[in-house]
């Protein structure tokens, strides 16, 4: 299918999957359930709809990207559930948030794998430890997930090597099996990590989570989100796949003069900053569907660690036919802009003030956000609808 630059054409595009996603997808956080098979019949939504993607899963009550976390993200409300996607030595996509693997398994403990601890520098970041490309699958599948953040989250480490890594394929398997379960079709988003690097050493991502998608039921019916931080990959996942009703491409976005790493291995000069601006915006509708940028993107922080007024972003990716999707809440203090924190230290979880929180951000005109947190997620976006919160910040 070809590719319009016209903005008529992105906002039409962009009304036309609002239209689709209303077929087959619950309502946000509510009680109103759509059977599998039902995905061509039309619900019922809210003229705003607000999407929420439980990030990793629901990273704050069990150890991202298990099978636990996503049961609890599903439990708790998500449209979505988002798995990172790095691959193995033997070609295998999994779920990790990045291809080190030292901070979120029990690589470390295991003596057999001493020999593959190596220093490597990914996308501008140099570390020692432990990497996914250098395990196969079945290597891998011996390793056992432990919380990333257990200063911040110690209720977590009660779960560390009680579950193993997860492929995509299993991934998909089970947001089929929630689906047919719950009566609720579950979302995916899946972000492609690292890309370029991957494609470096022989081991491109974007053919083979192609042909996954294909060869699932599910994944060709569900509604997918795909998201990279690269630009590349998402120009070649439109061209292959074109614009399908269920399908979006999310440009994930950083802030400043940082450059997305296929600019910064082809030698360019393209920044975040300059993406960020209204004709920046434009050209990505032209390959991606929906804008991802940071929380602070939308209503920055003052020096004082307390909100700003909120930016044009939203209005600008929305001129230009995008969708806005934000990333990522979460419910302790210390990821919190100041106005919302409470008294109890950095690491206490502050539902309240993370619900507040949501629902500023909610007022500044945002389609769709990432939490932690999936039922406090729900509950921001359930006052946010009964109060009709205007921006006062």
């Amino acid at each position: 299918m070809g590719l319009s630059s016209d903005k008529d054409g992105m906002k039409e595009s962009r009304r036309t999957f609002l239209t689709a996603a209303a077929k087959g997808a619950a309502v946000v956080c509510s009680s109103s359930f759509v059977v599998l098979p039902a995905l061509g019949d039309v619900v019922q939504t809210p003229l705003r709809r607000i999407e929420l993607f439980g990030h990793r899963g629901a990273p704050a009550l069990r150890p991202e990207h298990t099978l636990a976390s996503y049961a609890k993200a599903i439990i708790d409300g998500a449209d979505y559930i988002e798995p990172d996607l790095v691959i193995t030595k033997d070609g295998v996509l999994v779920a990790r948030h990045e291809a080190f693997l030292s901070e979120t398994t029990d690589v470390a403990t295991r003596p057999e794998f001493a020999v593959k601890k190596a220093t490597k520098t990914i996308d501008g970041v140099t570390r020692t430890g432990w990497y996914v490309e250098d395990f196969t699958l079945s290597e891998l599948k011996t390793l056992r997930a432990v919380e990333r953040l257990p200063q911040v989250r110690p209720h977590n480490t009660q779960f560390d090597g009680m579950f193993q890594l997860l492929t995509w394929d299993e991934i998909i398997d089970f947001a089929a099996a929630s689906s047919v379960t719950t009566g609720k079709v579950i979302g995916l988003i899946p972000e492609l990590k690292h890309s370029s690097y991957f494609a470096s050493i022989g081991l491109p991502l974007e053919d083979r989570f192609l042909a996954s998608i294909e060869a699932h039921e599910y994944t060709r019916r569900c509604p997918l989100e795909i998201q990279s931080f690269e630009i590349t990959n998402l120009k070649y996942l439109r061209h292959m796949i074109g614009r399908r009703p269920a399908t979006r491409l999310m440009q994930l976005m950083d802030v400043g003069s940082t450059r997305p790493a296929d600019v910064v291995a082809a030698g360019g000069r393209l920044t975040f900053s300059q993406m960020s601006r209204p004709q920046g915006l434009r050209d990505i509708a032209v390959y991606a569907d929906v804008v991802a940028p940071p929380n602070r993107a939308i209503i920055p922080w003052l020096p004082n660690g307390k909100l700003g007024q909120p930016t044009s972003f939203v209005a600008d990716a929305h001129a230009a036919g995008l969708l806005v999707h934000t990333y990522t809440f979460r419910p302790e203090n210390r990821f919190m802009a100041a106005d919302f924190r409470n008294d109890q230290g950095d690491n206490a979880r502050n539902e309240k003030g993370a619900i507040a929180e949501i629902q500023t951000y909610l007022a500044a005109g945002i389609d769709g956000f990432f939490s932690d947190d999936v039922a406090v997620g729900c509950e921001a976006i359930a006052r946010f609808a009964s109060v009709g919160t205007k921006f006062n910040g």
